[in-house]
C-alpha cells in the first residue's frame, strides 16, 4: 500500500500491517455540547484559537487505513456526499468527502475489505454511499455491533435527532449482513471491541502487531481534551458507562503503550495517553 502527501499519517506496525491516517474533511460543532458538563472556564481557553462567532469548534473527519497480509479495513467514513446545501452550511462542511480523498491518497475504494464504523452517527457513518446511491465500497463488508444498528434505528426522540435514519434505513440490510456481536476479530491482528458509553453499541477498533498495539477508540476519544475521563461531550447517551469505560481503557492504554489515534483532532490526532495524577494527558506523536 503506497501513500501520497495526501495522507495524513501513516505506520509500519510489523508483521506486513500498515496503517495511514486520511482526513475527509472538516465541519463544526457546538463547543458546548462537546464539553457537556464541563464549566467553561475550565475548557474556554483551550479552545480559543478554533471556536467560530457562532460557537462553534472546528472538527477534523479522521479515518483510519489498515493494510494486513489478509486484506484491507477501512474505519470510519465520515459525513460523505449526500448532504443538502443546506446541511452542508449548518455544519460548515468543508473539504473532500471519503471516496475522493481515498482515491488522492492513492487508494483505490474498490479495495476494500471491511468497513469497520466506531458507531453510526451521521459523521462516521454518512459516506457508505455516493452522491447517486450507489455503494461507495462495493466489496466490503459493513461492521457496526449488532446493537448499534438496533438502537440507531430506535423511534425514540433523541435517538431520533442523532442519527440520519433515513440514510441508514438505505444501508441496513448490508449492515445488518455484517453486524457484529461483542468482540470479534475482523483479519488477523484487527479486533472491534465493544465499549457503549457514546453510543449504546459505540465500539472501538484495535489493531495488534507484535510489539506495537494502535487503537482507533471512535468519539470515546474524539479531541485532546477527551484524555480526561471526566470531561465528556452532552452527545453521550450513556454518560456514565462512558466515563468508566474510558477510564478502564485508557488506564490499559497507558500501561501497554498503545498509539491512539483521536477521531475529530485536526493537527495532532496520533498519540498516546500518559497518566496525569487522578486522569490521563493526551501526549501527541506527530
Amino acid at each position: 500500500m503506497a501513500f501520497n502527501d495526501a495522507v495524513h499519517w501513516s505506520a509500519d506496525l510489523g508483521a506486513g500491517v500498515r496503517v495511514a491516517l486520511v482526513q475527509a474533511g472538516t465541519f463544526r460543532s457546538d463547543a458546548g455540547a462537546l464539553f457537556g458538563p464541563v464549566p467553561r472556564v475550565l475548557w474556554g481557553k483551550l479552545v480559543a484559537d478554533e471556536i467560530d462567532v457562532d460557537g462553534r469548534l472546528l472538527q477534523a473527519l479522521n479515518c483510519l487505513l489498515i493494510q494486513t497480509p489478509a486484506g484491507r479495513v477501512l474505519v470510519e467514513t465520515g459525513i460523505g456526499e449526500r448532504l443538502d446545501e443546506r446541511g452542508r452550511a449548518w455544519r460548515d462542511l468543508l473539504g473532500q468527502p471519503i471516496v475522493p480523498t481515498l482515491l488522492r491518497a492513492g487508494f483505490d475504494p474498490a479495495s476494500v475489505d471491511i468497513v469497520a464504523m466506531s458507531h453510526l452517527h451521521y459523521d462516521h457513518a454518512g459516506g457508505l454511499l455516493r452522491a447517486d446511491g450507489t455503494r461507495a465500497f462495493p466489496r466490503a463488508r459493513i461492521v457496526a455491533q449488532r446493537v448499534e444498528w438496533k438502537i440507531a434505528l430506535d423511534p425514540n426522540p433523541r435517538i431520533v435527532v442523532s442519527y440520519d435514519q433515513p440514510e441508514l434505513r438505505l444501508v441496513h440490510a448490508w449492515g445488518d449482513a455484517g453486524a457484529a456481536d461483542g468482540e470479534v476479530e475482523l483479519l488477523p491482528g484487527v479486533w472491534v471491541v465493544p465499549t457503549g458509553g457514546h453510543t449504546a453499541g459505540h465500539q472501538a477498533i484495535v489493531v495488534r502487531a507484535p510489539g506495537r498495539t494502535l487503537a482507533f477508540l471512535g468519539d470515546i476519544a474524539m479531541r485532546r481534551w477527551s484524555a480526561n475521563p471526566r470531561w465528556i461531550p452532552a452527545f453521550d447517551d450513556f454518560p456514565l458507562d462512558s466515563v468508566a469505560q474510558k477510564a478502564t481503557l485508557f488506564t490499559r492504554a497507558a500501561e501497554e503503550h498503545w498509539t491512539v489515534v483521536l477521531s475529530h483532532e485536526r493537527e495532532r490526532p496520533v498519540g498516546r495517553l500518559v497518566p496525569d495524577r487522578d486522569r490521563f494527558a493526551w501526549e501527541p506523536l506527530v
